[in-house]
């Protein structure tokens, strides 16, 4: 089941809200909440929620010992735990690839049982959220929770649990216990919903099926796929990848404030950016905070020199590229972002604000661009065809009148998709909401527009997902 679905939509969340509110306690709340959580998650298959419950139940033992045990045996705890839920991790995402790797260099036969390891769905987001609760019980910075449900509600909220943004367990403890639900909260939650809603089913999904017109095609034929295609392609897919991903931040975030949790932002406009290093201040933030707090730091950091803090970046962008997904293609996605990253801090440094900031969004904005080709193909071999027939060096010249259609049948689309990947509309809703404050029009307008807007969205969202059945679920590689 995803947010992006009829079923979840009108039926599922809707019993959520309804079965939650007429709760009275707490108690009941969290109760209700965990059953709606599981059954989300089993959705995909009963055997999925079982990794989930054995990775919480060893976090939740391992946090007591740390918290009551002697200061001799924490670290130690502390280790064991990750290294077990790693090797949890490593066995269902990185196998496959371990055995292909070694096919390849020695010709050895990859075994029957690899073939039918199946991912869990949002396996690499609960598996930092729980590394990140048992780390910060180690430090101290949170008590660990004795209730085994507590633990496990927090690790698979359906809210976040598939496809972020990674939750800390400091952030929502609170929530937990004391959460309450306010008018004008749920207004704000049903406004972001629809609005995440409307990224993904409208805007992403369409901006997918350009994408895939010339990029998900018969590998033999991507030779043969005209420049102009590929360009546009690439660009699609660019505004699809943030479009989709933020969408379900979105979403996450506005169903938490309808049920009473509050959650970080996780993008923040990240193709307005003018650095690559901003661009990763803006990009995936949750995730970008883990690796920073949970590697990056605890490796010394810019501490210890810097050839060790150039180390330091590379291991942290090298993994950050291997947990988006078991292929080369991802760790070379990181390792690119390592270099454009280390330009700018050990060479560039404090000139980079001497250059024009419309040359320096450009230059952002290009970089990654095709960090997201790179990011696209698992095969380097049709990464290397597809970089290739975009300058010229394919079979399919630079461009033909099916391309031209396409461009003309969907420039409205693709000027609206940039759009939204800015903040013009935030903004534009931000003055009007503080004109409305004046009284008079601005507040007739704000009032109508608060209310309209959610029911449109949401219309429109029905309306795209009945009418088609294209959907893609970007994050099964996760």
């Amino acid at each position: 089941m995803v947010f992006s679905s009829m079923v979840f939509v009108f039926l599922f969340f809707v019993l959520n809200i309804l079965v939650h509110n007429l709760c009275g306690s707490i108690r009941a709340k969290n109760a209700a909440m965990l059953i709606f959580s599981l059954i989300f998650y089993s959705w995909a298959g009963l055997g999925f929620t079982a990794v989930m419950l054995i990775d919480v139940l060893i976090c939740w033992f391992f946090a007591l010992r740390i918290e009551r045990g002697p200061e001799s045996s924490k670290r130690r705890m502390l280790v064991i735990c990750v290294a077990l839920v790693l090797l949890i991790l490593g066995f269902f995402k990185y196998t496959k690839f371990l055995f292909f790797n070694i096919g390849m260099l020695t010709g050895a036969e990859t075994p029957e049982f690899v073939s039918g390891i199946a991912l869990p769905i949002g396996i690499s987001f609960y598996t930092f959220q729980l590394i990140s609760y048992v780390a910060d019980v180690y430090r101290g910075e949170v008590e660990a929770q004795p209730k085994f449900s507590v633990l496990l509600l927090y690790a698979c909220l359906f809210h976040q649990c598939v496809a972020g943004p990674i939750v800390r367990y400091s952030d929502i403890e609170h929530d937990i216990f004391e959460r309450r639900t306010t008018p004008g909260a749920t207004s704000r939650g049903i406004s972001r919903f629809t609005v995440g809603l409307a990224k993904k089913a409208v805007l992403a999904n369409s901006c997918a099926a350009i994408a895939d017109a010339y990029f998900a095609v018969d590998p033999s034929s991507l030779a043969s796929q005209p420049a102009a295609g590929l360009w546009l392609a690439g660009l699609a897919f660019m505004l699809q990848i943030y479009l989709d991903f933020s969408a379900y931040s979105d979403m996450a975030i506005g169903m938490g404030l309808m049920c009473g949790f509050h959650y970080r932002e996780n993008f923040n406009y990240p193709y307005i950016a003018d650095s690559v290093t901003d661009f990763w201040r803006r990009w995936h933030m949750s995730l970008s905070g883990f690796f920073r707090d949970y590697v990056y730091i605890p490796l010394g950091g810019n501490r210890r020199g810097r050839g060790r803090q150039l180390f330091n970046l590379f291991v942290v962008w090298a993994l950050t590229g291997f947990w988006h997904g078991a292929s080369w293609n991802y760790i070379i996605w990181g390792v690119y972002f390592f270099l454009f990253l280390a330009a700018e801090k050990f060479l560039l440094g404090e000139h980079i604000d001497s250059i024009p900031a419309v040359i320096r969004h450009v230059c952002v904005l290009v970089i990654v661009y095709f960090s997201w080709i790179i990011f696209k193909f698992e095969d380097l071999g049709q990464l290397l065809t597809v970089l290739g027939g975009m300058f010229g060096l394919g079979e399919g010249g630079f461009s033909n009148l099916a391309v031209s259609l396409e461009l003309r049948s969907n420039y409205i689309l693709l000027i609206v998709a940039i759009i939204a990947s800015t903040p013009l509309g935030a903004k534009a809703a931000s003055f009007l909401r503080r004109r409305a404050k004046e009284g008079g029009a601005a507040f007739a307008v704000w009032s109508v527009f608060e209310v309209v807007h959610p029911v449109l969205l949401l219309f429109l969202s029905a309306t795209a997902l009945a009418g088609n059945s294209y959907n893609p679920f970007l994050y099964f590689i996760f």
